[in-house]
């Protein structure tokens, strides 16, 4: 049995991620889990899975969650001590780290150096320390598994190959819901948040309408894989059944095709290297019809390419552009700024950072605050 813990429960991913397990009993036990404020949610969690520990983001939580949970014995943490302390747990096998945000990186980093399995879907981990990430892995013997649909097919595309076999990667994008909107200064929030695909928080959804998650992707895709930047392609592909592909030295490509269900890539990581039964829909390709594909905008979305130029600056840049761009969103979504405005933000910000070449990882804890800072202050 494989002993989990989650950090993010109560958002889509780990959502998702209880409810695979809630069909194998037999193969997982939840040790610990970690959710933000949706206190109810995560009390309902926790009296279904019955996990040792529970963490939540603040004391306000806290004290909300201890009400909901009167009576019940379970040890209950706060903030970034309390990931911290549910990602180091000597019983869990397996870290779920699902959080959104750079507060995922210490608590990754801590559960690698314990040698700890890292199931990913913490995108801001690998884009402001990827380098430090991959190494710390080698060093301690803890392998990283995508969660990312994108990776998770790239990674099962891969699995066995040999590096010299493989020519380049191509990462397939929605498009999100302004692939072919003229007009992206009137962009709401509440338009923007609208997704075709996929059932997303809110983070990331406005991440997938500017196509920066799918620039995060192609700058996770770098450090997993080993895949310079040049060799990392981004298609439009809006029915989201091609999750990626792997083009060989050969001509050859090999595509992972599935139904657009988060369940699917979790399921893979959480039962790696084996694959759990009649855990999405059946694929129907007669159903479907077509699939079509069409070369991303780069002037009308520019965040993609801001993300491959962050990639090819290297060092501190790639964590100013992810710090940049979590405090340009939450600008947004505040009413604050417009949608066109994130790249704009997004792009002074990265102007004015002097790169560190060869960074610590507290070079990318300072850079991370000072991008927020800079991010907060532009208009």
């Amino acid at each position: 049995m494989k002993r989990i813990a989650i950090l993010g429960s109560t958002g889509s991913i780990g959502v998702n991620c209880l409810q695979v397990i809630q069909r194998y009993p037999e193969r997982f036990r939840v040790m610990a889990l970690a959710g933000g404020r949706n206190v109810n949610l995560l009390a309902e969690q926790v009296m279904q899975f019955k996990p040792e520990v529970v963490s939540v983001r603040d004391k306000d939580s806290k004290t909300q969650l201890k009400k909901l949970l009167a009576g019940y014995d379970i040890e209950m943490l706060q903030g970034e001590q309390g990931l911290v302390k549910v990602a180091t747990m000597p019983t869990v096998d397996l870290l779920v780290s699902a959080v959104v945000g750079v507060v995922g990186l210490r608590p990754a980093i801590e559960a690698v150096k314990c040698g700890k399995a890292l199931a990913l879907a913490n995108k801001e981990t690998l884009v402001a320390a990827g380098r430090i990430m991959m190494d710390m892995a080698k060093e301690h013997g803890s392998a990283i598994l995508p969660i990312d649909s994108e990776h998770s097919a790239v990674f099962q595309c891969i699995h066995g190959r040999d590096r010299a076999e493989i020519q380049k990667i191509i990462l397939t994008a929605s498009g999100g819901p302004f692939c072919h909107r003229k007009d992206l200064e009137s962009i709401t929030p509440d338009d923007a948040l609208r997704h075709p695909t996929w059932n997303m928080g809110a983070k990331i959804t406005i991440d997938s309408a500017t196509l920066m998650n799918k620039g995060l992707e192609v700058i996770e895709a770098h450090y997993l894989f080993g895949i310079p930047a040049e060799d990392i392609q981004v298609v439009v592909h809006p029915q989201s059944i091609i999750h990626s592909m792997v083009e060989f030295v050969d001509g050859s490509a090999m595509v992972q095709l599935s139904v657009p269900d988060m369940k699917s890539p979790i399921a893979y990581a959480l039962s790696y290297p084996e694959r759990l039964e009649g855990v999405i829909e059946r694929l129907n390709l007669s159903s479907i019809g077509s699939l079509s594909f069409e070369e991303p905008d780069l002037e009308r979305f520019p965040c993609l390419q801001l993300a491959y130029d962050a990639l090819n600056s290297g060092g501190t840049m790639p964590a100013v552009l992810n710090a940049a761009n979590e405090v340009a969103v939450h600008r947004f979504l505040g009413k604050d700024i417009g949608f066109m405005d994130i790249p704009r933000i997004i792009k002074q910000v990265m102007d004015r950072h002097k790169v560190i070449p060869d960074p610590s990882i507290e070079n990318i804890f300072v850079v991370t605050e000072w991008g927020k800072e800079m991010a907060w202050k532009l208009q």
